[in-house]
């Protein structure tokens, strides 16, 4: 059974970085894809980036691009998330997803698999 679970969501200050990981486990393919998406305060779940694991490729939603980064440890197992100059209007719920599949996007709903979320919170 496939497991995600999202850890390094903590308080941080205005203009900090952080990373944020997702462990997965129950995956025996290597032919999958992890999107990374948030949910801020009011608004609905939204995709932030997405990492393809069978070939590397990434793509980061318009938003945060040049902010935002995906990569992946294989051997691992963990997808990351890594966030730069962070403002409180990245503070919400982040979660990850998992779908088997030569995959990479920002749609819910296309993803089997979620993780809890971890909380960012971005102080001012």
């Amino acid at each position: 059974q496939v497991q995600l679970v999202e850890s390094g969501g903590r308080l941080v200050q205005w203009g900090e970085s952080l990373r944020l990981s997702c462990q997965l486990s129950g995956v025996t393919w290597d032919g999958y894809g992890v999107g990374w998406f948030r949910q801020l305060p009011g608004k609905s779940r939204a995709g932030v980036g997405c990492i393809n694991n069978f070939d590397g490729s990434t793509f980061i939603y318009d938003s945060v691009r040049g902010r935002f980064a995906v990569s992946t440890d294989r051997s691992k197992k963990t997808v990351y998330l890594d966030m730069d100059k962070l403002t409180p209007e990245d503070t919400g719920v982040y979660y990850c997803a998992w779908v088997i599949g030569n995959s990479c996007n920002l749609w819910s709903g296309g993803y089997t698999h979620w993780g809890q979320g971890t909380q960012v919170t971005v102080s001012s």
